[in-house]
């Protein structure tokens, strides 16, 4: 298991860029940072697409909400 689990964490590593420091564990340190960006620019792209989604049609029904009769 921790066979499989170091080598998907080297896949890991490889996917998110060329590896960059001195040790290895310097390149894990970075690997980790680039995780973190990632994951923020995941959350951030799934908020503004939720909230696109949800206000989809609020033209057309804020649009009848305003139409008043006047007599």
């Amino acid at each position: 298991m921790t066979r499989k689990r170091s080598s998907a964490w080297r896949l890991w590593c490889y996917a998110l860029g060329q590896k960059i420091g001195k040790t290895d564990k310097e390149a894990d340190t970075v690997a980790i940072i680039r995780t973190v960006i990632l994951a923020s620019y995941f959350i951030t792209n799934v908020a503004i697409v939720s909230n696109a989604v949800r206000h989809w049609n609020d033209a057309e029904s804020e649009a009848k909400c305003v139409l008043v009769d006047v007599k």
